[in-house]
């Protein structure tokens, strides 16, 4: 008898594997973790790329870099259009996200047939979508919009029964943190310490996004980023340990091998139908 109240407790404690696991921070620990049952079943969902880099509308989101870093056609457009002193840092007035009815939008994508999703809550560029407690004066409540453009959103779609995921950059072209970092090769990780670890803890207690699609990730090692420490807190302790996945874009030589499924990159193409590993 007393052993089955013992079961019966331990049963009520752990009522997934998920919830029963401690992982450690490492990669052997962190992908025996399985794929949470609801993101295999959603099957199609939206995924939204919108910040300053929507107000010119040229090229792509890379818009800032290829100005800045000489590519003919955007230095021609900005030599044509603005003033020789324009930065890039003035399209963020012009974001002024009229057109934003999240209501709107979330029931256009139920009617869709997508069951999830994700946007882009801040590019390379380092503007924020969210009013970030660490990016203070560029951010959508500070400059443009006026508006927590996530919140808005994940509320609207959630109202919708609809699941709400975040993108978020690891890395930001200019911000000084992380080119002085990247001066010292990465021996340094202010930029972590103090900018991207910080802001993405804000982002999963605050809005709680139950997919997190990570980017930017090339340039260093996911020991830079402190990737396994990070994931490990989201699996173990965070406010979705449960139902959160995440992609596999975590640091050099991650992709493809890591993380809840794998984006590999850009426009990849399996060329095949995987049966265990699910390819967006």
């Amino acid at each position: 008898m007393k052993s089955s109240v013992g079961l019966s407790l331990v049963f009520s404690l752990c009522l997934s594997y998920i919830s029963c696991v401690k992982y450690e921070p490492n990669w052997d620990s962190l992908d025996k973790r399985p794929l949470p049952k609801w993101f295999d079943e959603v099957k199609i969902g939206i995924f939204l790329h919108w910040s300053v880099f929507s107000v010119p509308s040229f090229g792509s989101e890379w818009f800032w870099e290829d100005w800045k870093s000489g590519k003919g056609p955007y230095v021609q457009l900005m030599k044509q259009n603005y003033a020789p002193n324009f930065k890039y840092q003035e399209f963020a007035k012009e974001f002024r996200a009229e057109f934003f009815d999240p209501r709107k939008w979330a029931k256009l994508f139920k009617k869709s047939g997508a069951k999830y999703v994700v946007l882009t809550s801040k590019h390379h560029e380092g503007y924020t979508l969210w009013p970030s407690t660490y990016s203070y004066g560029w951010n959508a409540k500070d400059v443009g919009p006026g508006r927590d453009l996530v919140g808005e959103l994940s509320r609207a779609v959630r109202d919708e029964n609809l699941t709400f995921g975040l993108y978020y950059s690891l890395y930001e072209w200019f911000n000084p943190m992380y080119l002085s970092d990247k001066q010292s090769n990465f021996t340094n990780n202010e930029f972590v310490e103090k900018k991207m670890l910080p802001e993405m803890h804000e982002l999963v207690e605050k809005y709680k996004p139950a997919v997190i699609w990570t980017d930017g990730d090339w340039e260093a090692h996911d020991t830079y980023f402190k990737s396994t420490e990070f994931l490990a807190w989201l699996y173990n302790k965070s406010p979705v340990r449960e139902d959160v996945v995440v992609n596999d874009r975590w640091g050099m030589g991650i992709p493809c091998k890591h993380g809840d499924f794998y984006t590999c990159t850009d426009r990849y193409n399996p060329g095949k139908i995987e049966s265990i590993i699910l390819f967006l």
